[in-house]
């Protein structure tokens, strides 16, 4: 038995056996313009493969490309898109630069202070308190997530006190929103059965 763990390996297996077959039948043929019109032949087999692709922008240089890489760069003919480069499929993407911005409180996330940073800006009063009133409210539903149990108003107008080293401040008697009670009612509303037909 032949089996396929004893064949060589597909470059592309997502096209099978037989295209890679074509395709190395193709490098071999010797007449220029019967070698062209091989490769035209099986780009159209290739795309008979994923008639849904074919809208798609860019299909039929993707195809080519595919061709190119299966006959490991070895088709001479003449393509009718520009093909990338050998190297390229070897090549190593650079690296993604990694953010080494520190946050005092991650569990606030950095746009709360970027927020506060903005908020030490204001010059106008009125919206400086109304803004920090604002990032308080996020600051405890941010807290929330990760500790359910010590969530107060006055930890987070310490928090916010000390992140913004003593700019911004909430008015006494400022009452922020209470997500844990928020928290309970949409489980109450889940739980709350529904009204059964009266039976006649």
């Amino acid at each position: 038995m032949d089996y396929n763990s004893n064949r060589k390996n597909l470059i592309l297996p997502e096209y099978g056996r037989h295209i890679q077959k074509m395709v190395d039948h193709a490098v071999t043929i010797e007449d220029p313009e019967e070698r062209a019109k091989c490769a035209k032949t099986i780009i159209g087999i290739m795309g008979n493969m994923f008639p849904h692709l074919r809208d798609v922008n860019d299909f039929k240089h993707k195809l080519w490309d595919h061709l190119a890489i299966m006959a490991d760069f070895n088709l001479d003919i003449e393509y009718p898109y520009e093909l990338l480069e050998k190297e390229a499929l070897t090549k190593r993407p650079d690296k993604m630069p990694y953010r080494n911005s520190k946050i005092s409180y991650k569990h606030y996330g950095e746009l709360v202070e970027k927020m506060i940073a903005k908020a030490i800006l204001l010059e106008d009063e009125t919206e400086r308190k109304m803004l920090s009133v604002m990032i308080a409210n996020h600051m405890k539903k941010s807290l929330f997530i990760w500790n359910k149990d010590s969530v107060t108003d006055e930890r987070i107008f310490d928090d916010l006190k000390r992140l913004s080293k003593g700019v911004l401040s909430v008015e006494e008697g400022t009452r922020l929103t209470e997500f844990k009670e928020q928290h309970q009612n949409r489980n109450t509303r889940k739980k709350r059965p529904q009204n059964k037909p009266k039976k006649k």
